[in-house]
């Protein structure tokens, strides 16, 4: 239940409180006076889409705040919660949400779920669970055969809902299964010539048996190989240097230590500070002599058909570059697609088996849901008879005494995600009349009718937070209108009804009455919201019935009406 509404700089309304709660709110007005924009605060709320177009001009945003009342456990609760929002308790296992949206002047939109900001779509979903709209459009929409068979299928229960929501559950299986089978078909032939050159592929790639970091090694021995004679002569002139084998005189490092250490030692016995030099002298001479070992070592590994062995590795480095090109872009990515491929040809293989499993699944899904789809239009053709004669019964209440409501429901040849069943709600004006579809004959007032009476009728089966109807009482006046009223009453006992009316034989039944008034502000109409009572309301009434809110038999009249909406009310619990 909606306990209140607040609007800022929305269209023409300025600022404006409505206070709602339980039972039969009835909001009047004059034309142009913002009473639609009184809806499209309430479609915001709900996740409708929004643009700069709404925004009062000269203003800084639009914002709507809606509190509701909803129950603390339940699936509203838990998809705030998941949202990220909260709820406050409100006792009797009820909880207070607030929802909330501003729309700046660019056009940009917000939305806050109970204190946490959320995509707008989390509006609509949970607006789903709360309110139902009906206005001129819903009226048009009634005419179409997905709203005729949605109408039937809430009014059928809980018992349709469950066999529908597992036919549903089996018809996607099934859909998803016909749509993988069909591509395996369709590409059998492209996926065979993919699994001949992916096997060939792996053959290659197994017959060079590339190893990790194998290009890199080969690199630097390619290196090495191709610069032997340098290597050699420029280690072996190191040796020479360090330790020379010659028979020439030429120094070498070794000699020129051991020279410079007996120096030192000589006449060490006369400055004992020229030890420390001289054995340092000697240490540096045996890491000399060391190295020139390491590098007499170096020369003889140096490989004599070094021309031989580059040749080898450039092939080899040939080979694997090829190799890496075609199955790269580096050799690690070569190797790992060893792997990989060999997943999607075992998974190529497969395909002849693949296929008579999904034949299979697809002849045991299409056997389920031909169950299932007869189980739901058995269901459907038994709430079919009782929804038609309820609907009657209220179209009569509703000043269509003669008027007979048809709901026929008939096989189609292909199923679909809401059985195989075409429901058709078709309407018999008078005795003798032949049925017609309401898509096809029925005028703007019959639709507003029909449509009340099936949402009246419904709200036994599938009760419905909070109803809102913008102008439902279109096209109808007089008796008709006052049946209307009595009848959004009694909608009103199951469920908070909000209703935007131009009728006071509406407006007379409802419990709490709201205005909206139209001010001037230079030049920019602003519009607020009141709260009716008494000789207020009297006047309201009055100005509805002939559009003089003081004249004197208005007035009477408005008197008269009210009087009769008290003494039908119906009675309320609590």
């Amino acid at each position: 239940m909606i306990e209140e509404i607040f609007i800022r700089n929305l269209g023409v309304i300025g600022e404006a409180r409505l206070p709602l709660g339980p039972g039969f709110t009835a909001l009047t007005g004059e034309t142009g006076a913002g009473k639609t924009m009184v809806v499209s605060a309430l479609g915001l709320l709900l996740g409708d889409r929004s643009d700069s177009s709404v925004v009062r001009q000269g203003s800084g945003g639009a914002e709507v705040e809606g509190h509701w009342l909803v129950p603390e456990k339940g699936a509203v609760s838990e998809r705030v919660r998941d949202a990220g929002g909260e709820l406050d308790p409100a006792g009797d296992g009820r909880a207070q949400l607030i929802l909330s949206r501003s729309i700046t002047p660019e056009g940009r939109s917000r939305a806050v779920v109970g204190g946490r900001t959320a995509p707008i779509g989390v509006l609509g979903e949970i607006g789903q669970q709360l309110v139902v709209v009906h206005g001129q459009s819903d009226q048009m929409r009634l005419r179409s055969a997905t709203a005729q068979r949605e109408a039937l299928d809430r009014f059928a229960g809980a018992e349709v809902a469950a066999v529908l929501a597992e036919y549903q559950d089996r018809y996607r299986r099934w859909q998803d299964v016909q749509s993988e089978l069909d591509v395996l078909i369709a590409e059998q032939d492209r996926r065979t010539r993919e699994a001949d050159d992916l096997r060939a592929a792996l053959d290659e790639i197994e017959a060079m048996a590339p190893q990790p970091g194998e290009d890199v090694e080969l690199a630097e021995r390619a290196n090495r190989l191709g610069n032997i004679e340098d290597l050699r002569l420029a280690a072996a002139q190191a040796h020479d240097l360090l330790s020379s084998d010659s028979a020439e005189d030429a120094p070498d490092a070794i000699g020129l230590l051991d020279s410079a250490k007996r120096q030192l030692e000589r006449v060490a016995g006369h400055d004992a500070a020229l030890n420390p030099f001289a054995e340092s002298i000697a240490h540096a001479s045996f890491i000399v002599a060391d190295v020139a070992v390491q590098l007499s070592s170096y020369l003889s590994g140096l490989d004599g058909d070094g021309a031989r062995e580059l040749e080898v590795v450039q092939e080899r480095r040939a080979e694997l570059a090829v190799l890496t090109r075609k199955y790269g872009p580096t050799l690690d990515d070569t190797i790992d697609y060893l792997d990989s491929g060999s997943s999607r040809l075992l998974e190529l293989d497969n395909d002849a088996d693949r296929i008579d499993t999904l034949r299979a699944e697809l002849d045991e899904d299409r056997r389920a849901i031909e169950v299932l789809a007869e189980r739901l239009s058995v269901l459907r053709r038994a709430s079919a008879v009782l929804l038609a004669r309820q609907v009657t019964d209220e179209l009569a209440a509703l000043a269509m005494p003669d008027a007979r409501l048809e709901v026929t429901v008939e096989d189609r040849t292909e199923f679909s995600l809401s059985g195989k069943d075409q429901v058709s709600i078709m309407l018999k004006p008078h005795p003798g009349a032949e049925p017609r579809a309401l898509g096809r004959g029925a005028s703007g007032g019959e639709l507003s009718r029909v449509m009340l009476a099936i949402e009246v009728v419904i709200a036994g089966n599938d009760p419905v937070p909070t109803f809102i109807f913008d102008e439902v009482d279109a096209g109808v006046g007089g008796a008709s209108a006052i049946e209307i009223g009595r009848r959004l009453a009694r909608l009103a006992e199951t469920a908070q009804v909000i209703v935007v009316t131009h009728l006071a034989q509406v407006a007379a039944f409802s419990t709490n009455h709201l205005r909206v008034v139209k001010d001037s502000d230079g030049s920019v109409t602003v519009s607020s919201v009141q709260q009716l009572s008494g000789e207020n309301r009297v006047a309201e009434m009055a100005r509805l019935l002939s559009g003089l809110p003081d004249s004197a038999s208005g007035l009477a009249h408005a008197r008269e009406l009210l009087e009769v909406a008290a003494a039908a009310e119906p009675p309320r619990s609590g």
